[in-house]
């Protein structure tokens, strides 16, 4: 890929400076010139650039918040791994990743920092940050719950990228659903149990954030209204790394789904 070229060759790198830089630095051994992105320079940074941002931040902070609990599960592990698989991580661009999963773990891991520079380089992108937490909400319930201290790490990157609790309890219902329906990748250790049709109802309307109340023209408006806001090509144009295009794809898919079997059943009346 074109970003992770730059990334190698520390073209990428050197535009960073401050704490992203040194995340970079930490994984590629290079020597990287300290200077921090400008407020404000968000539409203007080139896409390698956000795309370097996005995974380094990722991967990261997925450490900062498994180690969040004092310890690192297995769960964790494997929803990290899996991911990476899952994105065709093959060589360095792999290990890459799981250095940066690493150093989100240690003490000295600068969470402010890495968001604050992350979300100037960001900018007004919103459907990009949202994906970005709600990647974040998948390692925080990997293990099936999440605890009060991953939910406190939660509500901090929430806050730093610009989104109110609401929306975080909503994209909190979002994921949940996504691995109580049975179709997310990432849910690990919960194995398969057998649903009822008012369960996996109940799962539909939560992942569509709509209820049984609303009209069938509401629940249309929110199911297009997230669709676009997971639509993996506008993603990746506003800087979600090509590799994680398959995870915006797969959250397209589970919201049709969802769509779908919430007008079978309205169509039963």
């Amino acid at each position: 890929m074109s970003w992770w070229g730059k990334f190698l060759g520390g073209a990428v790198g050197l535009s960073f400076g401050g704490p992203l830089g040194l995340l970079i630095g930490g994984i590629l051994g290079h020597k990287f010139v300290d200077k921090p992105i400008q407020q404000g320079l968000g539409q203007g940074v080139d896409n390698e650039l956000t795309q370097a941002a996005f995974f380094s931040a990722t991967f990261s902070i997925m450490g900062h918040i498994a180690k969040a609990d004092g310890r690192v599960s297995e769960n964790e592990i494997a929803m990290a791994r899996q991911i990476m698989d899952h994105m065709k991580l093959q060589g360095e661009q792999k290990q890459a990743a799981i250095d940066l999963f690493n150093q989100g773990k240690s003490s000295g891991f600068d969470l402010e920092g890495v968001l604050s520079q992350f979300k100037q380089v960001a900018g007004r992108r919103t459907t990009l940050l949202q994906m970005f937490l709600e990647i974040q909400l998948h390692a925080a319930y990997a293990d099936g719950k999440m605890d009060t201290s991953e939910r406190d790490i939660i509500f901090k990157i929430a806050h730093y990228l610009g989104f109110s609790s609401q929306h975080v309890e909503q994209l909190s219902a979002l994921v949940r659903s996504s691995l109580g329906m049975g179709r997310n990748r990432y849910n690990f250790g919960q194995g398969e149990t057998y649903k009822s049709d008012k369960d996996l109802l109940k799962e539909a309307y939560e992942m569509l954030g709509a209820n049984a109340a609303m009209s069938d023209a509401e629940v249309k408006k929110t199911y297009r209204r997230l669709m676009n806001q997971h639509h993996p090509d506008k993603l990746v144009s506003k800087g979600l790394p090509e590799e994680m295009i398959q995870i915006a794809t797969e959250k397209t898919q589970q919201i049709k789904a969802a769509y779908e079997l919430i007008k079978d059943f309205r169509k039963k009346g």
